[in-house]
């Protein structure tokens, strides 16, 4: 629901507007106004101006910012660890702190630098490690000679080592040896072994056939191709341990000191925030004006609150609400426990605004009800009731998929009930079991009664829908959309049941008091809302049958637990047959459980809403602390 906001104004003296801002701040249930609009009448507009920090003020706010920019700079240096929590004021050491900031800053750029530079070259490294640890097992058999060469090499062409084999046959006879392995990364690595006068000429024409030799970095020069391996083992040993010792160094850095900064830089933020806050403060000589916007209910405890702080020097005084400021009045969705875990459906729609509804309690309302009408069996809601409060009790801490387990238990009651109505039973297995009847329907043979209950449904629902967009206008005080609003219902009254007098369901005697009652609403639904209005009559009753949908879901879903049993029955054997309807039911009730949810919503989201729900909406924000991670 949306709760009710008033429009206030804190007032004092001038002295005590920084400690009253940080009152405010810390109660975190107003929202500052940042304009004047409304709020100051323009007789004293002369007399109120915009608050202009002073020389202190602005100098202190400059130093903040840039000390939290090298606090920030220091925190991103340092691994992420839990921050204890502080008992000290910083105010009274920022000095102090300043000055080993830059210090602290200088070390840990200094380390954070080095570590990227490590771990670069280590990254480098690795791509070649793939490569030797792939021809390492080639050299054991191998002994290395001051007149032979190795060529290393990678094959991504499987085809390329026959061409290969080729090429080198061709240019060195049989002087030459070939030796592959697959590497981790899913390529070939190649070593040819051959004579050192020899070597230049094949990796030229290596190169020409776009097979190029591995190329290593400048700091394996004047090695042999073994040595370079033990070269690069080596070397990747001594960058882990080097970027062993830098992280201790940051973690030991992080532990001293991490808590200390951490603590600082909120203290910090809660100064900027105090400043920033400053900017849509009112004022004269010698006093000041903060506006803003609280719950109603609040408003006495604000009050009571700057009374004990301030001993009656600062006020609080509510004011009055013009009609401008319905328009841009924030908005705060409060709902009783049972409607909260259907804020899961509305977060996703836009905010409404200050004068409309909040959608949560309609869909708490009618979704569980058109879910129970569409899967309707007693069985399936036992079932998913189970199933949901064990996903729940698993995953409770997780607000989205608990909020989701809490809607699906609900709209599992009501689909044990309307499975009793129906008579249904994972299918007519329980008629079989213990002799269930059907109490209203029986839905598998009364396609055209559950039509008519699916459609007569979606006339209340809609009729709802248009009569709180009636009960909308006539509070905006908008008297010629009233007046159209109620004509597009009487409209859709008598278009209805003119249509059921047609078909029998109403008496014949109504058709022409219903006709005349037509030619009446026409003319004046036109002159209220222009040629157009009578396609929205239309569209209504588009709307309307859309509710058939209930219908024929629900018809799939009882067809198919049918079949599930009939199927069973037919296998000839217990067991078989209760793992074949045991399956086709799970599979029913994940249909029963997506499907329905979707449609259900569609039907709230397309034909329900936008009767009477005005989208646009300002979320209420609060001068309030930033939420700590």
């Amino acid at each position: 629901m949306i709760v009710r906001m008033s429009k206030v104004e804190v007032a004092g003296p001038r002295e005590l507007l920084e400690k009253v801002l940080s009152l405010l701040r810390d109660t975190g249930i107003l929202e500052i106004e940042p304009t004047s609009i409304g709020f100051i009448k323009k007789m004293d507009r002369a007399y109120i101006d915009s608050y202009l920090p002073d020389k202190n003020s602005l100098s202190e706010k400059l130093f903040l910012e840039d000390f939290k920019e090298r606090i920030d700079e220091l925190l991103s240096y340092l691994p992420r660890i839990v921050i204890r929590g502080g008992y000290f004021q910083p105010q009274a050491i920022i000095d102090t702190i300043n000055e080993t900031l830059q210090k602290h800053l200088l070390i840990c750029r200094g380390l954070y630098r080095k570590k990227e530079e490590l771990q670069k070259e280590l990254t480098e490294l690795s791509r070649y490690n793939i490569f030797l640890d792939a021809v390492e097992p080639l050299l054991a058999g191998l002994k290395e000679s001051s007149n032979l060469d190795f060529i290393g090499l990678t094959l991504k062409d499987p085809d390329a080592e026959d061409l290969l084999r080729r090429a080198l046959t061709h240019l060195a006879g049989e002087r030459y040896e070939l030796m592959t392995s697959n590497a981790p990364d899913g390529t070939r690595a190649g070593l040819i072994t051959v004579h050192k006068n020899m070597s230049d000429r094949i990796k030229r024409a290596l190169s020409d056939k776009n097979i190029p030799e591995m190329k290593f970095p400048s700091t394996f020069g004047g090695l042999t191709f073994v040595e370079k391996i033990g070269f690069l083992k080596k070397r990747t040993t001594e960058i882990s341990d080097e970027l062993d010792m830098i992280n201790m160094q940051l973690d030991s850095f992080s532990m001293k000191w991490g808590t200390i900064y951490q603590r600082v830089k909120e203290w910090i933020d809660e100064r900027l925030s105090l400043f920033r806050a400053t900017a849509s403060v009112f004022v004269t000589r010698m006093c000041f004006f903060i506006y803003g916007w609280t719950a109603s209910d609040d408003v006495m405890k604000l009050r009571e609150q700057l009374n004990d702080n301030f001993k009656g020097k600062v006020v609080l005084d509510e004011l009055d609400i013009e009609e401008e400021d319905l328009d841009r009045m924030p908005v705060i969705l409060k709902n009783p426990a049972y409607f909260k875990p259907f804020e899961l459906f509305t977060r996703i729609l836009p905010l409404p605004r200050y004068t409309s509804y909040d959608p949560t309690p309609f869909i708490a309302i009618f979704f569980p009800v058109f879910f129970g009408m569409i899967l309707g069996d007693a069985g399936y809601g036992l079932f998913i009731i189970m199933v949901s409060f064990i996903i729940f009790r698993k995953f409770r801490a997780k607000r989205n998929v608990a909020d989701a387990c809490r809607i699906l238990m609900a709209a599992s009651l009501y689909c044990i009930f309307f499975g009793i109505l129906y008579g249904e039973f994972f299918g007519e297995f329980g008629h079989t079991l213990f002799g269930l009847e059907p109490v209203f329907i029986e839905r598998r043979t009364a396609v055209i009664p559950m039509l008519y209950f699916a459609v007569s449904v979606g006339v209340v629902h809609v009729l709802i829908g248009s009569f709180l967009g009636f009960i909308t206008a006539v509070h905006r005080k908008t008297g010629k959309e009233a007046v159209l609003k109620l004509m597009h219902i009487l409209l859709i009254i008598a278009i209805l049941s003119l249509v059921a007098s047609l078909f029998g369901l109403f008496p014949a005697l109504m058709t022409k008091p219903v006709i005349l009652a037509i030619l009446i609403i026409t003319p004046v639904l036109l002159f209220t809302g222009g040629l157009l209005a009578p396609l929205e009559v239309i569209k209504s009753i588009g709307n309307i049958i859309s509710y058939a949908r209930i219908m024929a879901i629900g018809l799939t879903s009882v067809l198919l637990a049918y079949v599930a049993n009939h199927l069973a029955g037919m296998t000839g054997d217990i067991i078989i047959g209760t793992v074949v309807a045991g399956l086709l039911h799970l599979l029913n009730i994940i249909i029963g459980i997506f499907s329905p949810t979707i449609h259900s919503l569609r039907l709230h989201y397309v034909e329900f809403f936008n009767k009477f729900i005005e989208a646009g909406g300002r979320k209420f924000e609060p001068f309030k602390k930033e939420k700590r991670i």
